[in-house]
C-alpha cells in the first residue's frame, strides 16, 4: 500500500492506494456514528465487506441519478438515521457515488466529515481525488458543487476485477490525460504495458493509479479551487462534457474523443507535431477508447438521425458542431464569450488559453469533427 497526501485549506486528505475495503474501518473516526452511501451494484457485490453496524443509504446507478433530487433523498435518510454534525459519511462506490456523497456531506448541516472507498478505475484516478464534489443540473455536467476534501480515500485495486471492460477503459482515459499534460515517461510506461494494463496486472495497475494520484495531488495542492494550475486537468473535458450532455457515452470515452480533438487543435496551432498526434490516437485506440465520433457507431448514427429532424442547417456535420457548441455554452469553464481550453505543446506539457467560440468552431470544422 502507498499513501499520498493532499494538503488542502481544510486539512490533509490521505489517499491509500492498494488498501483493502476490508480495512476501511481502521480509518473511520473513533466514537462517531458512520453512515454509508453506496449504489445498488456495489452493495450487491461488497456489502459483506462494509463496516459492520453502520446504516446504509443505497442509491441507483447511472449519470441520470446524479441530481439534486438524489441529494434530497439522502438528506431525508440522514435525518431519519439521526445524523448530526458529528456523523461521518462514507461513500463506497465509483465516481457518481463519490461525487454525490462528497457534495451531500459538504452541505448537510453546513458540512460533516466524509471519506471514500473508490471502487472503479475512473474514480480512483479522478473523481475521488482532489475535493471536487457536485451533481448535474438539467443535464449540465457538475453544474452545482463545492470544493471540499475527503478525510481519506481507499483505492482498492482488487475491486476492479468485477468491472466490465468498457468501464476499465473509461478509467484509462484519465490516466492517459495525466500522462499527456504532465508526465511524458508515464505515457512510455503505458505504451510498454498496454496488454498488462488491460489484463489488470496488479503491479501495472497499482503503479498507474499511484502515479495518477500523485500527479493530481500535486496539481491540487498548488491550486485547490481551480484558479490557475488546476485548469490543466480539464484537458479533453471541454468537448468531452459536451458529448456527455448530448449522448450518454461514458465519461472516459467522451474525454478520449475530447483529447483527440484537443490534440488535433494543438497540431493546427503549431504547438504539437503530427507524429505525436498519431501516437496519442494509437495509445487511446489500443486501450479500447474511441478516437473519433464515428467510433460510437449506432449511438452516433441514432444521434445524427435525431439531428436530421431539424432543418436549421443544411449539413449534418454543421448540426453536430452547433449542438456541441450549444452544450459548451453552459460549461463551467465559459467566461463571457470565451472558454478556457487546454492545448498540448509537447507530450507531458500543456498550456491553457482562452479562445472564442468562433475560434473553437473553426478548429472543430478544420479537425473534421
Amino acid at each position: 500500500m502507498k499513501t499520498v497526501e493532499v494538503r488542502g485549506s481544510q486539512g490533509i486528505s490521505e489517499i491509500h492506494v492498494g488498501e483493502s475495503i476490508k480495512n476501511v474501518v481502521n480509518y473511520l473516526p473513533k466514537g462517531k456514528k458512520t453512515v454509508i452511501i453506496t449504489d445498488e451494484n456495489v452493495k450487491n457485490y461488497y456489502e459483506q465487506d462494509f463496516p459492520q453496524g453502520c446504516p446504509v443509504i443505497t442509491i441507483s446507478t447511472g449519470e441520470k441519478i446524479k441530481t439534486l433530487a438524489t441529494v434530497e433523498m439522502i438528506f431525508r435518510e440522514l435525518i431519519a438515521f439521526g445524523a448530526d454534525r458529528s456523523t461521518f459519511i462514507l461513500g463506497i462506490g465509483g465516481g457518481i457515488v463519490c461525487d454525490i456523497t462528497g457534495f451531500a456531506a459538504s452541505i448537510y448541516m453546513r458540512g460533516v466529515e466524509f471519506g471514500f472507498v473508490s471502487t472503479t478505475l475512473l474514480s480512483q484516478v479522478d473523481a475521488s481525488v482532489g475535493g471536487k464534489n457536485g451533481v448535474n443540473f438539467d443535464s449540465y455536467k457538475n453544474m452545482v458543487g463545492v470544493f471540499c476534501q475527503p478525510r481519506f480515500v481507499v483505492c482498492d485495486t482488487s475491486l476492479l476485477a468485477t468491472l466490465p471492460p468498457d468501464e476499465i477503459s473509461n478509467g484509462f482515459a484519465e490516466i492517459v490525460k495525466h500522462a499527456l499534460i504532465a508526465d511524458a515517461p508515464m505515457l512510455d510506461y503505458i505504451e510498454a504495458n498496454i496488454d498488462k494494463a488491460l489484463a489488470l496486472d496488479r503491479e501495472v495497475i497499482s503503479k498507474l493509479v499511484e502515479d495518477s494520484v500523485r500527479l493530481k495531488a500535486s496539481v491540487v495542492q498548488k491550486d485547490e479551487k481551480e484558479a490557475g494550475e488546476r485548469k490543466k486537468l480539464n484537458f479533453g473535458h471541454t468537448l468531452g462534457h459536451a458529448l456527455e450532455k448530448l449522448n450518454s457515452i461514458g465519461h472516459g470515452r467522451a474525454v478520449s474523443i475530447g483529447m483527440v480533438a484537443a490534440t488535433s487543435f494543438s497540431v493546427q496551432k503549431g504547438l504539437l507535431a503530427d507524429k505525436e498526434f498519431q501516437r496519442i490516437k494509437s495509445v487511446l485506440g489500443k486501450l479500447n477508447l474511441p478516437v473519433e465520433l464515428s467510433s460510437f457507431d449506432d449511438s452516433i448514427t441514432s444521434f445524427k438521425d435525431s439531428l436530421n429532424k431539424s432543418h436549421s442547417t443544411p449539413d449534418d456535420s454543421d448540426k453536430l458542431i452547433d449542438n456541441i457548441l450549444n452544450a459548451m455554452l453552459k460549461d463551467k469553464k465559459k467566461d463571457n464569450d470565451k472558454i478556457g481550453f487546454v492545448f498540448l505543446n509537447g507530450i507531458g506539457k500543456c498550456v491553457v488559453e482562452k479562445i472564442t467560440f468562433e475560434e473553437l468552431r473553426n478548429l472543430l470544422v478544420s479537425a473534421g469533427i
